[in-house]
């Protein structure tokens, strides 16, 4: 693969990993839940391809910058690399969120006889 593939690849999965976390935090706001298994899946997917994307990246020379079209998919991956992490920061926080307020089991209320007994039996303070 050439460089500018490379790039352009690159390019190509930053955008789809970012219509992954877009779905995600549409499918969080939405149902405020987490998301499907299927979801996660394919967001991890989509990560181990970014990871071999970024070796790839590594291993170009450093000339490359001096391309104006080089440079600006670079800006564009660039950007759209801080707009995924804006959009995981957020989705951590609907899933806190979302966790948070999950419906807990009802604490058990002692019956009052039981709290009678406990204190003494007549429910005044003893001095």
């Amino acid at each position: 693969m050439n460089q500018q593939e490379i790039i352009q690849d690159h390019l190509r999965v930053c955008d789809d990993v970012h219509q992954c976390v877009l779905e995600e935090n549409r499918f969080l706001r939405q149902h405020q839940r987490a998301p499907s298994p299927a979801l996660i899946e394919r967001k991890t997917a989509l990560r181990g391809q970014l990871d071999a994307n970024v070796a790839a990246l590594r291993e170009l020379p450093g000339g490359l910058i001096r391309d104006p079209e080089m440079r600006a998919r670079i800006e564009r991956t660039r950007s759209r690399i801080l707009q995924i992490l804006q959009l995981e920061r957020e989705n951590e926080q609907l899933l806190l969120r979302c966790s948070l307020a999950a419906p807990r089991a009802a604490s058990a209320t002692p019956a009052s006889n039981l709290v009678q007994k406990i204190y003494g039996g007549s429910g005044t303070c003893r001095r």
